[in-house]
């Protein structure tokens, strides 16, 4: 078995690969196979935000892995005006729904529900099926490489530290 605990920086060179959907990118623990068909067993910190496309990871034994995001049946949403993509935007959002922003459009994860409230909105959706790379969020956690108590890269954000001022 692959054990990986840890994530890289990226590389020219890897080992295997890792093709998963959003939903297992987002697991810090996760037992799946590689494309070449080995046993995998993740362990990655906990707290960390999801593996993105292009990611790299070390196993144990020092094989380079890169993840890959795979395709998935997703709504890809467009608008007549930004006005009605930014409205659909903030009702998605109203619902915590995991989302990838373009330049114009809008990928969600297939679900009927949605699909009609944005066709109540006047959006135009079509089922397409594409790797899903959505926002990680303003208040994430993100991946970083403080020591705790680092001051200068623990998070929320400085805009966020509530009771201070600048």
């Amino acid at each position: 078995m692959l054990v990986i605990h840890r994530r890289i920086e990226p590389q020219s060179l890897w080992d295997a690969e890792l093709q998963l959907i959003y939903e297992a990118r987002s697991k810090s623990r996760l037992r799946c196979f590689s494309a070449e068909g080995e046993d995998v067993g993740l362990f990655l910190e906990r707290g960390q935000p999801p593996l993105r496309d292009g990611d790299f990871l070390q196993a144990e034994d020092g094989r380079v892995v890169r993840v890959c995001a795979r395709p998935e049946q997703l709504l890809h949403v467009t608008c007549a005006s930004a006005f009605e993509l930014t409205r659909a935007a903030y009702h998605l959002g109203n619902r915590h729904v995991a989302l990838q922003v373009g330049d114009g459009w809008l990928r969600l994860l297939d679900d009927y529900v949605l699909k009609a409230m944005l066709e109540q909105l006047n959006a135009h959706v079509e089922n397409i099926e594409a790797p899903f790379q959505p926002e990680h969020g303003a208040y994430g956690g993100g991946h970083h490489h403080s020591r705790h108590g680092d001051a200068d890269d623990n998070y929320a954000p400085k805009l966020h530290q509530f009771g201070t001022r600048p």
